[in-house]
């Protein structure tokens, strides 16, 4: 599950290294300039000096949600494919020209949107604008590329499930959430992959491409009155009829009692675990305490999930948990991984970590080093203007503004262990869990049905991660 634009604003909002400042100043945000052009575009400009470059950050809500069934992987796909041809350039002559002139380009698909974020120099400014309207209004669609990259994408998914770390949060989401649009996988699956042909493609983009689903923010040397005119220039034209607009997941149902699957992989010497629940949204009103406890109990390496299972026991060379955020409640998971002869043992003091979290709480000087900790990462994100471009698109995206940074230090000071408890008791979950393991069966099947019964057992071999 892991692209580049969301483990940016991870790493932003709740770095994962360092301890960090204490206590200072309210943070401040350049002042912004916002844009609704007549045909419902949001665009967003930030003006900074200090370097000749501009950062462009463009966010689509067309993420993997708005995927048809049976063929998951399709928005994922779309993106992609915006850079393999246009009707005006070929994939070649689009790379030739950002190497020309040193720009970078990269696009990321999501559950809920897709992005492209792009750094040019300041001269190359008409050059990075056309070609980003090109991409965006007027792809091709190459059959050939289609074909091409649907290969590549099989052929990746089965190197990916040679890794079962990295997999392993992609069975987690389709064990917590079934058949809800965040239990399928953003990149597709074995079956639903090829099942995917140019016309999806084309359909997909004129369905959910548009104006009103698109929001496009610039940061770097320029003047905002100019910009907005170039991009006026550009999109002000981009015609929204016809296209369906942004889908709002519904709330998914947390897990209630235990739930285990076991994923089959033979070769494997160690097992691989997450165990969690749903969590929360991305703007929820205590994602701010929610995100402090997580930074005691698993959310960096000074945790106490990592003391447990990596200090003191020994029993595995990592431990953490994450809260994964989207419009509606995404996932709680802890995670880890061990030795085959030493899974439940692992399992059993991940769960003991967890109890002890729920009867002691967390601590003054633990909460005071978590505050420190955030506090001190968060200014190091509102440096450049591609750090600034993401954080403003983000922010627009989930219908946020700059009181996320004005805001923050108060909040996190006024936050305390009293409040550390109701956050505990609250967000992380105790007795209704939902473990995912991938792991050699034969080896590890029998010691685990003790965690839930009957054990939904799969193998990695088969098609998709439900």
């Amino acid at each position: 599950m892991k692209t580049r634009f969301r483990w940016w604003i991870v790493c932003c909002l709740f770095a994962l290294v360092g301890d960090g400042w204490g206590a200072g100043p309210a943070l401040q945000l350049p002042s912004h300039r916002k844009l609704t052009l007549a045909n419902g575009l949001t665009l967003l400009l930030v003006e900074q000096h200090q370097v000749p470059l501009l950062a462009i950050h463009v966010v689509v809500r067309a993420g993997s949600v708005s995927d048809p069934t049976g063929k998951e992987g399709l928005a994922a796909l779309t993106v992609e494919l915006l850079q393999r041809g246009t009707q005006h350039r070929t994939a070649e002559q689009i790379a030739s020209e950002l190497d020309f002139v040193g720009g970078t380009l990269a696009v990321e698909a999501e559950l809920e949107r897709v992005s492209l974020a792009g750094e040019f120099f300041k001269q190359d400014a008409d050059t990075a604008l056309d070609l980003l309207s090109e991409l965006l209004q007027k792809p091709s669609f190459p059959a050939t590329e289609v074909e091409k990259l649907i290969q590549q994408r099989v052929d990746t998914l089965k190197q990916d499930k040679e890794d079962a770390r990295a997999i392993l949060p992609r069975y987690f989401y389709g064990a917590l959430f079934g058949h809800h649009p965040y239990g399928r996988p953003p990149t597709g699956d074995e079956r639903s992959l090829v099942s995917i042909h140019r016309d999806d493609v084309v359909a997909f983009h004129q369905r959910h491409y548009g104006p009103e689903t698109t929001i496009i923010a610039v940061a770097g040397d320029f003047a905002a009155a100019e910009m907005a005119r170039a991009l006026t220039e550009r999109f002000g034209g981009w015609v929204p009829a016809g296209r369906t607009g942004a889908i709002q997941p519904p709330e998914p149902t947390p897990w209630v009692g235990k739930k285990l699957v076991l994923v089959n992989k033979p070769d494997s010497t160690q097992t691989y675990f997450a165990i969690g629940n749903v969590g929360i949204a991305r703007t929820h009103p205590d994602r701010i305490g929610v995100e402090l406890v997580n930074l005691v109990f698993g959310g960096r390496f000074t945790t106490m999930l990592n003391e447990a299972l990596r200090v003191r026991s020994g029993l595995t060379y990592g431990a953490g948990s994450r809260f994964e955020r989207h419009r509606a409640a995404g996932p709680f998971f802890l995670w880890s991984y061990t030795q085959n002869v030493n899974t439940t043992r692992a399992i059993d003091l991940a769960l003991a970590v967890l109890k002890q979290l729920h009867t002691d709480g967390i601590s003054d000087s633990q909460l005071r080093s978590a505050r420190n900790y955030l506090k001190g990462q968060f200014p190091l994100c509102l440096e450049t203007a591609d750090q600034l471009a993401a954080l403003l698109a983000e922010w627009e995206f989930y219908g946020l503004d700059q009181r996320e940074v004005t805001e923050l230090f108060a909040r996190i000071d006024a936050f305390t262990t009293a409040d550390a408890r109701r956050i505990i008791a609250r967000y992380f979950p105790a007795d209704d869990l939902v473990f995912v393991l991938i792991g050699n069966a034969a080896t590890i099947g029998a010691a685990v049905k003790k965690y839930a019964s009957p054990v939904e057992r799969r193998e990695i071999d088969q098609p998709g991660f439900q």
